[in-house]
C-alpha cells in the first residue's frame, strides 16, 4: 500500500518537473508547477515517516488521499 502512495507522489512530482520545462515563458509558471513539484516532496517524505506510514493506511486517509491526487492531476492539466 505504500507503494502506491510513493507511486503516485512520484507522478505528481514528474507532471510537475514537466510543466515546469514545457511551459517556460508562461506568466507565474513557477508558482503554478510549485505546487505539483511540492505536494509531490511532501507525498513521498510522508512514505518515509514511520509515524505517519501508519496514518496512511487507514480508510479515510487513503480516500482523503485519492481525492486530493486526482485533483492535483486535474490542476496539472488546467494549468
Amino acid at each position: 500500500m505504500i507503494n502506491n502512495y510513493r507511486y503516485g507522489a512520484y507522478a505528481l512530482l514528474a507532471i510537475g518537473l514537466i510543466n515546469l520545462r514545457y511551459q517556460t515563458g508562461s506568466a507565474n509558471n513557477f508558482n503554478n508547477s510549485s505546487v505539483l513539484i511540492g505536494l509531490g516532496l511532501i507525498g513521498l517524505l510522508f512514505t518515509f515517516i514511520p509515524a505517519v506510514k501508519s496514518l496512511l493506511i487507514r480508510k479515510v486517509v487513503k480516500n482523503s488521499a485519492l481525492v486530493i491526487f486526482i485533483a492535483a492531476i486535474l490542476y496539472g492539466f488546467i494549468i
